[in-house]
């Protein structure tokens, strides 16, 4: 007996789905399944920077996603390989009401996957949601879930990582090769037409400002998409937030700025000026495309990192912003959180008056 096909060590046609193919749909569904794995594993997480999911989570969802055909073929008619977003809709809300011992976790992974199929059916540009919630497997939308500080240390480090590229004099030729035709695909330019100006921008400045900036000052995904060049006061390192442009038009704020954030700022502001897309606008930071970032461009981003990071749990930017909370407030006090945070009420700033678990621990450990 022949063993069965694998990509990427998944093997094509599972048992449960080869019982129910005939010898024609047979061959079809292997196809299909060698093109979504390989995308999968090489582009699915992010196909602008060729970045493909972990061993385990690229495992995981083609299991899923296998479950999902099976189910689909079931209660839809028949054979098929395109699916709309009704059925996956319809797909999970019977996970979540079919069995109710199936936890949080496994149906946020249920999501995710089917989200990932809808990019590699559709295009990177589809971005399915259903139309009710089911909860992160991280818990990340509560308020006070916040980014550990080895966590922020951790974020700081990768965001230096990410996205660059090895110095041009120490490659191969092949290896030359290969880097151009990255480049070539990020930048969406022919390969013969790539400048070493490309090469320099790889290795630029734009996420590392965005990443240390918003851990200092826990910028809401709104800020980052609204941040202009005048916030920024080089010399006496800080953000100089006006009225008009904070995020609910309240008060001049000055926000404090670590000296390592401030350099990368500096360097982004030399760097930004090469860039035609920023010629006519005030934005302090564009996406590829030219437009102010979002809370989805910014997911895409920390997802990234925290891949690179190996940070195992689901983050939001949110979280980043409560970490700054929750710190500052533990080392400088209510007030010093509050002006950081831009937080007109105090109130507001009330939720972070707590102490973090390594405290906790610590007291702990005293006692």
């Amino acid at each position: 007996m022949s063993k069965p096909r694998k990509v990427e060590s998944i093997v094509l046609l599972p048992a449960p789905s080869r019982g129910c193919l005939n010898e024609r749909q047979k061959i079809a569904y292997r196809k299909h399944r060698e093109r979504l794995i390989t995308w999968l594993a090489n582009e699915g997480k992010n196909p602008e920077l060729l970045e493909g999911y972990a061993k385990h989570t690229l495992e995981n969802y083609a299991t899923i996603l296998d479950k999902f055909h099976r189910w689909a073929w079931e209660h839809g008619g028949g054979f098929t390989q395109d699916f709309d977003h009704k059925t996956g809709e319809e797909y999970l809300k019977q996970q979540k009401l079919s069995d109710k011992d199936l936890s949080q976790s496994h149906l946020h992974n249920v999501q995710l996957a089917l989200k990932a199929y809808y990019r590699f059916q559709n295009g990177e540009d589809d971005d399915w949601e259903p139309s009710f919630k089911i909860k992160s497997k991280s818990g990340a939308n509560n308020p006070k879930d916040y980014v550990t500080l080895d966590e922020r240390q951790a974020l700081r480090e990768a965001s230096l990582e990410y996205g660059s590229v090895p110095a041009y004099a120490g490659l191969s030729p092949e290896k030359r090769r290969d880097w151009k035709e990255y480049l070539a695909r990020r930048y969406s330019k022919p390969m013969n037409e790539l400048s070493k100006e490309d090469w320099e921008r790889a290795n630029g400045y734009k996420y590392v400002s965005i990443v240390h900036t918003s851990l200092d000052a826990g910028l809401r995904p709104i800020e980052v998409g609204r941040a202009k060049i005048y916030w920024v006061d080089i010399e006496n390192e800080v953000l100089r937030i006006p009225e008009q442009d904070s995020s609910k038009n309240e008060n001049n704020w000055t926000v404090s700025l670590r000296q390592d954030t401030t350099e990368f700022l500096g360097q982004w502001l030399r760097e930004r000026k090469m860039y035609d897309k920023y010629d006519d606008t005030d934005d302090l930071w564009l996406t590829r495309h030219g437009n102010p970032y979002s809370g989805k461009s910014l997911k895409t981003l920390l997802s990234n990192l925290t891949e690179i990071a190996g940070i195992e749990r689901e983050l939001t930017w949110y979280a980043i912003r409560h970490s700054v909370g929750t710190y500052m407030a533990r080392e400088e006090g209510l007030a010093a959180a509050q002006s950081q945070l831009r937080h007109e009420s105090k109130k507001t700033t009330m939720k972070y008056d707590q102490a973090p678990v390594e405290d906790r621990r610590d007291a702990l450990d005293r006692m």
